[in-house]
């Protein structure tokens, strides 16, 4: 297993594959799930896999041009726009968890005495306190905005800030600038838990969800070997795995074994 990073990714494009390429989130990337999976793939397959991270929107973007074989992501407007038009194919419902707004200790929106995460976000426009968006297509930016316009509103000023960035480093800014931000669970646990910030506002709320979708890439340079790892992602091997990885007894995923909502444009 070998990852690239994305100012990589126009290098690797011209470069013939070796092996499996997986564009996936940078969320799915710093949580560790892969360390986990891809190993007991590569071990049973003898299949290597070169793991892209990006956000969700670059992911699609490079499976268009057939530069991955597969991809795993979590933009569900974003993927059945994409499988309306062919893009990926035969999605498998890997994993989910759950986003939540983190921010420091001392909350000075006073988010956390909020009724819903849509009053949450009006009170951080309200107080106008540092929120630092990802601003880069991903899935959790997607989602961002999808939570401000159900809001009815749109965050702009000197207080609203983009990172530009990966989940990971959108965390380690955040804490930097004693700033909110919306976080998918594993991140916050594995990173910015780590850098002081705080889970604020984090409740069941199917506004909230956060779900993981393998696809692949028809007439990739490796259909064959994407099924093989679509076919691995179905075990229970698989979903063992994915429900193993915790942070301090706390799991990061929920293993989906295929039962979620597909995204329109798509079957099973």
């Amino acid at each position: 297993m070998r990852f690239v990073l994305a100012p990589l990714l126009l290098a690797l494009a011209s470069v013939p594959a070796l092996g499996l390429r997986l564009a996936t989130t940078t969320s799915v990337y710093d949580s560790g799930l892969l360390d986990r999976l891809l190993p007991a793939f590569e071990r049973a397959t003898g299949v290597r896999v070169e793991v892209l991270a990006v956000g969700t929107g670059q992911a699609l973007r490079l499976a268009e041009r057939k530069d991955v074989d597969a991809v795993l992501v979590h933009a569900p407007d974003l993927e059945g726009e994409a499988l309306k038009r062919g893009i990926i194919a035969q999605p498998f419902c890997l994993a989910q968890n759950s986003f939540l707004l983190v921010g420091p200790k001392r909350d000075p929106a006073r988010i956390r005495e909020a009724g819903d995460v849509l009053e949450a976000l009006r009170r951080i426009a309200r107080a106008q306190a540092p929120f630092v968006s990802r601003g880069d297509r991903s899935g959790t930016h997607l989602k961002e905005l999808e939570l401000w316009r159900k809001a009815g509103l749109t965050p702009q000023g000197g207080w609203y800030l983009e990172s530009g960035a990966g989940m990971g480093q959108t965390l380690v800014l955040a804490a930097e600038k004693g700033a909110y931000t919306l976080s998918d669970l594993a991140t916050y646990l594995t990173v910015g838990r780590k850098r002081g910030l705080e889970a604020l506002y984090q409740r069941e709320d199917p506004l909230l969800l956060n779900q993981y979708t393998y696809y692949l890439v028809p007439q990739g340079a490796k259909v064959s070997e994407a099924e093989a790892l679509r076919r691995f992602l179905v075990t229970e091997e698989a979903a063992r795995l994915v429900e193993g990885l915790r942070v301090e007894g706390t799991p990061l995923f929920k293993a989906l074994r295929g039962r979620c909502i597909i995204p329109r444009g798509g079957g099973r």
